[in-house]
């Protein structure tokens, strides 16, 4: 089950879409672990215990009177494991999407801990050695920002903060190419960071040690991230108004091939046929025609030559068409694709 929400809008014409994604706890039992997350660890110790409880949480609301309540029962994720490994890192990864430019807020509790107090949020997390993490600490009483490298942590950035065990504060981490910002309850803490390490990634729960840390109310702000192959497709079809469909198939690992790209949003996914398969393994290309078009199978190939997806076109006709004619049109639609990576994983990147 898919606990989240969607939100799309439409930006000023010529910027990219934006889409909000809602982390829904409250769609879980109370004492599950939701789904759609990895739990993983970075150090030793044992692994973090995430779960869902109810928890009593301030709105995140201004109420309409002073009269009005302000405190509502509340599904929260907790990490209640205390283990007290000093260099123990639970983190709670949600596996549904990478993410590259985003902004990504959540509120949260740092509950208790003898060794640690700590509560964070980790972005475009690679794996359980590669990431960066934004977190906030009661008895170190600061906020740092800091990224491990296969396994390696750098020095931590970030100012001394005041904070206390059992209080709602709210973290959040903006990403936008290379540029990293973070802030706690709406105040940005630290001048914009650089960095290139990793340019996009998936998004997280972070914890330490000893710490019992609740989270809710988390909201991701994104750009979809769009594949390369989607780009070239869109970008041949602004510029080719003839075309009527433009596809992409790259190979998969059973030996067959799929829909990775096309104008046509439902289709991707779909299975391709012989000709598709037989485009990418040999570069045999191949032509029909129906009802006034045109349809042409053409291999797609890399910088040196080797065959990496197979593009299917299908345009309209005219009187008198040949084969001939047909390839020759379909071959400058390919050609103007061809200037991409090295590899089918290029394409999907």
């Amino acid at each position: 089950m898919r606990t989240i929400i969607w939100l799309f809008s439409l930006a000023l014409a010529g910027s990219v879409s934006g889409a909000e994604l809602r982390l829904a706890f409250g769609n879980y039992a109370e004492g599950s672990t939701p789904t759609n997350f990895q739990a993983a660890l970075f150090g030793s110790g044992r692994p973090g215990a995430w779960k869902i409880l109810l928890e009593d949480t301030p709105s995140a609301f201004t109420p309409f009177t002073d009269k009005a309540p302000n405190v509502s029962r509340q599904a929260v994720l907790a990490q209640t494991s205390q283990d007290l490994t000093d260099e123990r890192f639970p983190l709670f990864v949600y596996e549904d999407d990478i993410f590259r430019n985003f902004t990504f807020s959540t509120r949260f509790k740092i509950v208790s801990g003898v060794n640690e107090q700590m509560a964070g949020i980790v972005f475009r997390y690679q794996n359980p050695t590669n990431f960066y993490v934004v977190r906030a600490s009661v008895l170190g009483r600061n906020v740092r920002f800091y990224k491990v490298v296969n396994g390696v942590r750098t020095d931590p950035i970030g100012p001394q903060v005041e904070l206390t065990a059992g209080t709602w504060h709210t973290l959040s981490v903006q990403c936008e190419g290379t540029q990293i910002t973070f802030s706690l309850d709406g105040k940005q803490l630290t001048p914009p960071l650089n960095d290139n390490s990793f340019a996009e990634g998936k998004i997280g729960f972070w914890t330490k040690s000893d710490a019992v840390s609740y989270f809710t109310d988390a909201v991701i702000n994104y750009q979809p991230r769009v594949p390369v192959a989607q780009q070239l497709v869109n970008a041949t079809l602004a510029s080719q108004p003839r075309i009527l469909n433009l596809r992409v198939y790259t190979l998969q690992t059973n030996n067959t091939t799929s829909v990775v790209a096309s104008n046509i949003k439902a289709e991707i996914g779909q299975p391709g046929t012989e000709a598709e398969l037989s485009a990418i393994q040999t570069g045999a290309t191949f032509f029909g025609r129906d009802h006034g078009t045109v349809i042409l199978t053409l291999p797609l190939h890399d910088r040196n030559g080797d065959f990496i997806a197979a593009v299917r076109v299908r345009l309209k006709s005219f009187l008198g068409e040949t084969e001939k004619n047909a390839l020759t049109r379909a071959l400058m639609v390919v050609n103007k694709m061809q200037e991409i990576g090295s590899s089918s994983a290029d394409l999907l990147k």
